[in-house]
């Protein structure tokens, strides 16, 4: 009895402590807010020059939640719809995708059946007026808003076509844009089944679903490869019901967990499964995030999948989007989340922050093993590491100038307009001679690009000329200068295969459109083809997912 009545008591009193410290925090809530308010009074009625009382909140709010996670932001109402487009994929518009060059914004990729494309709208296409306003000199973003409106409404876009100096009006109704979830599925290899799945929006899992089973009973496929790269999450529910296409119902995927139990929760699969089954792969890379890694963490947790690609991204929190007054909202992080071994892969501890306040990522020392549903070592803390792990495409300084500076977006147009047709996706290549008048544009226009060989000498003529020394190192550096600028000449060569692949993936978007972009790309993927390989070979796939076998230790006899 005196036991019972002890914890009643420690109970009681854990209780209080919290309740206190909760009314202690409204307390210093109230106190701030009164504080701040009289702060910004006083600014209206002193300050030598008028104030902006909302831009001032603004900023204070974002500054005051720019000390919690990345994830945790302030959404004022004239963002709510680049916010909605971000959490939902859709909006309302002409359906394109722009760029500023120089003075103007340029359509850069058209989406198939929309808008933009339906007028006639190509890349390379330059933004002259909207709604007979100049657009010169108008970022992106500004020319974005005022692109974007309520379906059914129409603006005038004055155009100047690529490669034409004319000028033209079109009238374009706005309609909703709905960027798909999966822009591509089809057959790879012999009888290998190919998803790429984008975002985690809305319908999300029934776009999987439904790309599965075409290619299951129209393709008769052996085995599927999930393609989340490039895939930063979005909405959990759907990556719970994505999981639930491959595995049975009744199964956990995900556990949140909160400060509040309204925000602790288990997610478990809740429709007959599609295929427990057939052979599965899942790529991912560093920018595999969040509902993606849900999805591909699951899987790897209850041996359902091979994982194949680079660490991913490691966001193991949870946000929720919550109202508030005349009409603005924010996202706040609510809760952690732990997949099915029990870990949770968050990278970087927002929490717990050093003396300075900066963040930092999970030290090795506090990274913990689990085990998978076969008994596989895993572990927390820093993303997912693939079953097999394999280097990222990395492309060369020249190549990489060569994209930024748009060499290859300006040649793809030029390239365009002189044919009417390519064959498909999966089998255009770039001939020699394509190539060599890729190289004639480029030089012809007077491309230079930096080196870190370059700025290396530039550094060491400088500290030569400081210290002394530049006489005396003159005609070394000089030379080795003129050796460098020879060499430079033969990069394009030198770098013709990736050069190659750049210009292939532009050229077939722009008779393609995405989803030719993403066919296209498969051609000379080596995650994909790695893929293949594993998903047709049963016995390795197997002995993959299943726990090794203890080894022997060594007696000393």
């Amino acid at each position: 009895m005196l036991r019972k009545t002890i914890f009643v008591l420690s109970f009681l009193i854990i209780g209080y402590t919290q309740l206190n410290a909760q009314d202690q925090n409204n307390f210093k809530i109230a106190k701030s807010i009164e504080t701040y308010s009289a702060v910004l009074r006083q600014l209206n009625l002193n300050y030598a020059d008028s104030i902006n009382p909302v831009k001032m909140t603004t900023t204070a709010i974002k500054a005051m939640l720019g000390k919690m996670d990345p994830y945790t932001i302030f959404i004022p109402p004239a963002e709510l719809s680049n916010f909605k487009l971000m959490t939902q994929g859709v909006y309302g518009g002409i359906g394109a995708l722009i760029q500023q060059q120089g003075h103007y914004v340029v359509i850069t990729e058209p989406y198939q059946n929309f808008p933009a494309q339906k007028a006639g709208l190509k890349a390379g296409d330059k933004i002259i007026a909207i709604n007979g306003k100049s657009a010169k000199n108008m970022t992106s973003s500004k020319v974005s808003n005022l692109l974007k409106g309520s379906p059914g409404s129409a603006l005038n876009l004055s155009i100047q076509h690529f490669g034409d100096s004319a000028t033209t009006t079109l009238k374009i109704k706005r309609q909703k844009i709905k960027i798909p979830n999966v822009p591509y599925y089809g057959v790879v290899g012999k009888d290998i089944g190919y998803i790429s799945l984008s975002q985690f929006n809305p319908n999300a899992a029934n776009d999987v679903r439904n790309a599965f089973l075409d290619l299951k009973n129209n393709h008769h496929i052996k085995g599927v490869i999930l393609d989340l790269r490039n895939n930063g999450g979005g909405l959990l529910n759907e990556a719970v019901n994505i999981a639930n296409i491959f595995v049975k119902k009744g199964q956990t995927i995900v556990t949140t967990k909160g400060k509040l139990q309204a925000n602790t929760s288990v997610r478990k699969t809740t429709a007959p499964v599609v295929d427990a089954k057939i052979p599965l792969a899942i790529l991912v890379n560093e920018n595999t995030a969040s509902a993606s890694e849900i999805v591909a963490g699951s899987m790897q947790d209850l041996d359902r999948a091979v994982i194949i690609g680079q660490r991913t991204f490691g966001k193991g929190l949870v946000q929720n989007v919550v109202s508030l007054p005349y009409g603005a909202k924010m996202k706040v992080t609510i809760a952690k989340y732990y997949i099915p071994s029990g870990r949770c892969i968050q990278a970087i501890d927002y929490f717990h922050r050093g003396k300075r306040g900066r963040a930092a990522k999970v030290p090795d020392s506090l990274i913990s093993a689990f085990k998978t549903k076969h008994g596989r070592t895993v572990y927390d803390g820093g993303g997912l590491k693939p079953d097999i792990s394999l280097k990222p495409t990395v492309f060369s300084q020249l190549s990489a100038d060569l994209y930024a500076q748009n060499y290859i977006f300006d040649f793809a147009n030029k390239f365009y307009l002189k044919h009417d047709s390519i064959s498909g996706p999966r089998d255009f290549r770039i001939s020699d001679t394509t190539f060599n008048r890729f190289k004639q544009f480029v030089l012809k226009k007077g491309f230079s690009y930096k080196t870190e060989t370059g700025a290396l000498i530039k550094r060491l003529n400088q500290s030569a000329k400081r210290e002394g020394y530049y006489d005396a190192l003159k005609p070394g550096l000089d030379s080795l200068l003129q050796r460098l600028n020879r060499e430079k000449k033969n990069d394009l060569d030198k770098h013709k295969s990736e050069i190659d692949e750049m210009l292939r993936m532009e050229i077939v978007t722009r008779y393609f459109y995405q989803s030719g972009k993403t066919e296209a790309s498969l051609v000379n993927d080596d995650e994909v083809t790695k893929a293949i390989d594993i998903l047709n070979n049963h016995t390795r796939y197997k002995a993959i997912l299943r726990k090794p076998k203890p080894t022997a230790s060594k007696s000393g006899k």
